[in-house]
């Protein structure tokens, strides 16, 4: 029988061993580093789809970012830079571009890089068939919306055409100055007919996929880890870290000890749980990056009670903003403006604050005083990072404020998309990430016919606003059309309801350098480098 003397100094002893190995493991000295090949992350969910035509969703994106590259890329000024396209020319009408690839682009396979692949990637986007979301992407094009809608069933009047191998010429319907920003994003990459033909749907597959990026795809262990490796076919210059090796952990506690042991090299929000931030704060391995990235309650307005924009408005000012950013450690700031702090046309002013008062008002006058009568509805989030703890905020919220309440509904990443995809709920937890730097990225995701606009709300005056603002080149007249757009979108309407901008919190060991996170949340290995490996500082110079 273990008295407790003997209790107190087992447990002592048992500290003192965790704390040394824990140390060890830890810690990685100069010659562990001038050996090291690999950086470990964690991307916590399996991506949905590596099919860049199909693809939505952040993990996929930083995937992808690594395996692929588009006609342009982003300077330190976010301004677009030539990158597949060595260069393009603007026709005097302003609708007309034409693009020069570069000739000395191979694919992972060592064939070369043609303009078709670029004309067939897009067509398959705007293919019906595809059922690619982000087909809205390329409506700027001449004939792409009607050819993505049904209007039209003949992909050869869609404004896009390879002339040669090395020229493919865009027409547009209108002018769009943010146009080649637009051509960084994945789901514009190219894409190799002949490849996806021969393997169907398993085309993304390691043993099948063709990618013409730093990285290839070396092992995808579903639900496990992914592991890229080195393309020596790329046409820039080779990363300085032979492999990255992505890791699946949705528990964030279980990745952040990960990340203290050792075994992960870089962990952002998917991997630091709320309550240890105040812990990390201080850390040499601690920063944080406010996002071109908004957060907001998607309203379902063709579900009753929701259909009604009462119910929508005081549902939007029952929303304590404050106390979910403390909630959340300061992974954000209070935002109810739908466009970024820090891009074109944001404006702190616009937008339902939090109103308890108003609130109940609105509520009242649509036929529900203190909630009485108001039917059964359901909240879904996904289950990842902060979500939950900001789920049962809101569920707090809409009680104390309103006298309803909420029932609340989770899956896991893949499965929440698909929810929102094909049959959201009456209201869900959504965030959107800016694809390229301009206010048109998130303005147009509320467009009638966009593939990203779970609300099922359509408003003909919003949609003429933004196309107004989208061909529009004078700064301040682009702003007021973009604060009457958002009025509409975030007052009067009100599908959506935005309540913070995210600040990604990240933990870099001190070793790591290169890795510099941006508001674009762009993570390109290729960049990376450990330092004192000498092996990677030999490639480097």
């Amino acid at each position: 029988m273990i008295n407790a003397d003997m209790l107190k100094n087992l447990t002592l002893l048992i500290l003192a061993i965790f704390l040394v190995t824990g140390c060890t493991q830890g810690r990685q000295d100069n010659e562990d580093i001038s050996s090291k090949d690999t950086i470990n992350v964690n991307i916590g969910n399996e991506p949905p789809s590596l099919d860049w035509s199909r693809a939505t969703d952040s993990t996929s994106y930083l995937i992808l970012n690594n395996l692929m590259e588009g006609l342009t890329q982003f300077g330190d000024t976010f301004l677009p830079e030539p990158n597949l396209a060595e260069s393009w020319e603007i026709g005097e009408d302003g609708q007309t571009y034409t693009f020069k690839i570069r000739e000395d682009v191979l694919w992972s396979d060592g064939v070369p890089l043609k303009a078709v692949d670029f004309e067939y990637s897009w067509k398959r986007l705007l293919n019906p068939a595809t059922g690619g979301d982000y087909a809205y992407f390329l409506y700027d094009i001449e004939n792409a919306e009607e050819y993505n809608t049904g209007e039209i069933d003949d992909a050869e009047k869609v404004g896009v055409k390879a002339l040669d191998d090395r020229t493919l010429v865009v027409r547009l319907k209108r002018k769009a100055s943010y146009f080649p920003s637009l051509l960084s994003f994945m789901s514009t990459y190219p894409m190799r007919k002949d490849v996806v033909e021969k393997y169907g749907i398993k085309w993304t597959e390691p043993e099948n996929i063709v990618t013409l990026g730093p990285y290839k795809l070396t092992e995808w262990k579903h639900h496990s880890d992914i592991l890229l490796t080195k393309n020596p076919e790329y046409y820039g210059e080779q990363p300085r870290i032979d492999k990255v090796s992505m890791i699946m952990n949705e528990n964030t506690s279980s990745a952040l000890a990960l990340y203290e042991s050792g075994k992960l090299d870089y962990a952002d929000s998917k991997s630091i749980p709320p309550l240890e931030v105040p812990r990390l704060i201080d850390l040499e391995d601690f920063t944080t990056t406010l996002m071109f990235r908004g957060n907001y309650i998607a309203f379902n307005v063709k579900k009753p009670p929701f259909d009604n924009p009462l119910v929508r408005k005081a549902f939007a000012a029952s929303i304590d903003r404050a106390s979910i950013i403390d909630l959340i450690q300061g992974a954000g700031i209070v935002n109810t403006s739908w466009i970024p702090k820090d891009m074109l046309a944001y404006n702190p002013d616009i937008g339902i604050k939090f109103d308890p008062a108003q609130a109940q008002k609105w509520l009242a006058e649509a036929g529900y005083p203190g909630g009485k009568g108001f039917p059964e509805v359901f909240f879904l989030w996904p289950d990842v990072s902060y979500n939950r703890v900001i789920a049962e905020a809101l569920q707090s919220m809409w009680k104390q404020y309103l006298g309803i309440e909420v029932e609340l509904m989770n899956e896991e990443w893949k499965v929440y998309l698909s929810t929102i995809n094909n049959n959201p709920p009456e209201i869900h937890r959504a965030g959107w990430g800016a694809d390229f730097p301009d206010p048109h990225n998130f303005m147009s995701l509320f467009q009638c016919n966009t593939g990203n606009n779970r609300t099922g709300w359509c408003n003909p005056k919003y949609d003429r606003l933004v196309d107004r603002a989208a061909q529009e080149t004078d700064i301040e007249k682009r702003k007021e059309l973009y604060d009457r757009a958002q009025k509409i979108l975030t007052e009067t309407d009100a599908p959506i309801a935005p309540f913070y901008n995210s600040k990604q919190q990240n933990l870099i060991k001190p070793y790591v350098k290169g890795l510099v996170p941006n508001p674009l949340d762009l993570v390109l290995f290729k960049k990376v480098y450990f330092e004192n490996n000498s092996a990677a500082h030999m490639e480097g110079e």
